[in-house]
């Protein structure tokens, strides 16, 4: 073979180990098959796998198996001798030969044969760089912890726009001033829903009460309920200045309130009310289905 086959043969040779040819290719190959092509293209393929494994764990053991068909391999394509070389210090056929044995008498190549090792050898450095580089590194997973949603808490305020958004009746009523000249910039209005049996106050203007004192209560004056002892809606204090939001807290059934009112009594709350300090009143005026 000459030079110039003798080193494409070895660049086809080269590119089937790394990367495979195509059918023309592999065509080229055959036509310039000298006879060692299949020794030749074991060795760059064992070049290849053995440079693809770098940087890859190797701590667990081949399996039997694997290891048995490599053995066999390599007494397959290392271990042949050829009729015409064979003498007798040629290892005996169907021995197993060992590593040192393959090493030790192997035939010196024509210069131009160890060109295309050396292409090889390239090709194979090449492949290393671009594995090294290409690979991809091995990440410690670290758990996320489940994103873990803070409840939304439930104020007065957002109870009393959720009661109004709802399907149920509620009925609504506007505070005025009472019968106490200290409370007349009083305002604000309070929603009821019968069906629900809940509603909430809203205040503004409504004074800070002195707790060691005095606190507020609400009655509920019911078109089912006397008028001389409305229905207690509960006590309440206020401790800050601004718009306040009071759950109403009624001891009865109420199903039709026509007025509500805010008393102001001796802590604790009383169960009949003298009416002397109304704080505020609130006539019922809509109802939204």
């Amino acid at each position: 073979m000459i030079e110039q086959n003798q080193e494409l043969f070895y660049d086809l040779l080269t590119k089937k180990a790394v990367y495979g040819l195509d059918e023309s290719e592999q065509i080229q190959l055959d036509d310039l098959d000298p006879g060692t092509a299949e020794l030749e293209f074991r060795s760059l393929e064992i070049t290849a796998a053995a440079i693809s494994l770098i940087g890859v764990a190797t701590d667990e053991q081949m399996p039997a198996h694997l290891q048995a068909k490599i053995a066999a391999d390599a007494n397959r394509y290392l271990g042949a001798v050829s009729p015409e070389n064979e003498t007798s210090s040629s290892p005996a056929r169907g021995r197993v030969i060992q590593s040192d044995e393959i090493f030790r008498d192997a035939p010196a190549r024509p210069w131009f044969g160890w060109l295309g090792w050396a292409a090889a050898a390239a090709a194979c450095i090449a492949l290393a760089v671009n594995i090294w580089f290409t690979r991809i590194p091995t990440i410690e997973q670290v758990k996320t912890p489940p994103k873990i949603e803070t409840p939304q808490i439930l104020t007065p305020a957002k109870m009393r726009e959720d009661l109004l958004r709802s399907t149920a009746s509620v009925i609504k009523a506007t505070w005025a001033a009472g019968n106490v000249k200290e409370l007349k910039a009083v305002s604000g209005d309070v929603v009821w829903s019968d069906e629900k049996q809940s509603g909430y106050m809203r205040f503004r203007g409504l004074p800070v009460n002195d707790i060691a004192k005095e606190t507020y209560q609400l009655w509920i004056f019911d078109k089912t309920q006397d008028k001389a002892t409305p229905i207690d809606g509960g006590t309440f204090d206020v401790s800050a200045d601004g718009e306040v939001v009071i759950p109403i807290n009624a001891k009865l059934k109420a199903q039709g309130p026509e007025m509500f009112a805010i008393t102001v009594e001796k802590p604790g709350g009383v169960v009949v009310s003298k009416r002397e300090k109304i704080a505020a009143i609130a006539k019922v005026e809509t109802a939204a289905g």
